[in-house]
């Protein structure tokens, strides 16, 4: 098991650093940087050469690309995230104060989704092809086919404008926590547990309806279980642990859909200083935060491996086996 978690921990820490040098090489591949952009909005017309070499060795950006990258590197292992090439705050400072909003969000989403997403995956495969069945699964199919901003869109027109009963825009006073308005959250929320619940339903539904078919459920039904007891002490435990993956998925996903939510209701969370970052060019602030956010991805599918193992005596077979 020891070695399992170490090969796991030592290739997710292989894809961050792929994730770190892909980042920089886009970058690198820009056809402008924060020196440029900054010169430029002050307004006194193309920089010169001259004062783009001077602001370029005032930000670091005029050493050899490798070493820029290395330094780089090194810090972030211990802990620093660099500066701010636009605003020269320290960029931990100004990941906290975004984040704590977004994360808000995120952890709202998925203490709902993955409840929603277990209820309604095995009410459906409980009773395959029944009526209940058939609405579940085919709300969940029109749903998975629809991008998540068109059920922002649809909320809005319909919640915020015609109905007047929440607001279009998730608006806050900056340092304020989204916890002193929860009015704002219902929107973003639904929005994605709309656009996120729909795939982990349907794999749920599909272990569920493949553990009713199972020999060892029949058997026990012969035995006179049957009902409620069935369904908690012997179907929901095999079918759960063969969903873990997909309900990690779709919590992986909300990094995504965070981001596209954030931006359609102007909700103050981290995405909109990521685009400001991007469309300025601040390495440092884009390099930190692309890298902690796959670090968040990798760590919640390493948690659901870890899930997995305690749940399934098959799966701890497989992770003993390769470990011989």
């Amino acid at each position: 098991m020891i070695a399992y978690i170490a090969r796991r921990v030592g290739a997710g820490i292989g894809v961050l650093f792929a994730v770190a040098l892909m980042v920089f090489v886009l970058f690198e591949a820009l056809d402008s940087d924060a020196a440029t952009v900054i010169l430029s909005r002050q307004g006194s017309g193309d920089p010169t050469p001259e004062q783009l070499a001077a602001l370029r060795a005032q930000l670091g950006l005029d050493r050899p690309a490798p070493v820029r990258f290395l330094e780089w590197v090194v810090d972030f292992a211990r802990g620093d995230f660099g500066n701010s090439l636009i605003s020269g705050r320290p960029v931990r400072d100004v990941l906290l104060d975004r984040a704590a909003n977004s994360v808000t969000l995120a952890v709202l989403t998925a203490a709902l989704l993955i409840p929603v997403a277990l209820a309604l995956g095995l009410v459906a495969g409980a009773r395959p092809g029944s009526r209940t069945d058939r609405v579940i699964s085919m709300s969940a199919l029109a749903a998975e086919s629809m991008p998540s901003f068109v059920f922002g869109v649809l909320l809005v027109a319909t919640v915020s404008l015609s109905l007047r009963l929440l607001p279009a825009v998730s608006l806050l006073p900056t340092g304020t926590s989204a916890w002193s308005r929860p009015e704002i959250l219902v929107l973003p929320v639904t929005c994605l547990l709309l656009g996120l619940c729909p795939h982990p339903v349907r794999m749920v539904r599909a272990q569920t309806t493949e553990v009713m078919a199972s020999p060892y459920i029949r058997t026990m039904r012969l035995n006179g279980i049957g009902g409620l007891r069935l369904m908690v002490r012997h179907v929901a435990p095999n079918a759960v642990s063969a969903s873990i993956h997909p309900l990690a998925g779709s919590v992986v996903g909300l990094i995504g859909g965070v981001a596209v939510v954030e931006t359609l209701f102007a909700f103050p969370g981290l995405s909109q200083e990521l685009l400001r970052a991007i469309e300025s060019r601040d390495f440092p602030f884009v390099q930190s935060a692309a890298v902690l956010l796959a670090a968040v991805g990798i760590g919640i599918y390493l948690v659901a491996d870890l899930l997995t193992l305690l749940v399934s005596p098959r799966a701890r077979q497989v992770a003993m086996g390769e470990n011989r």
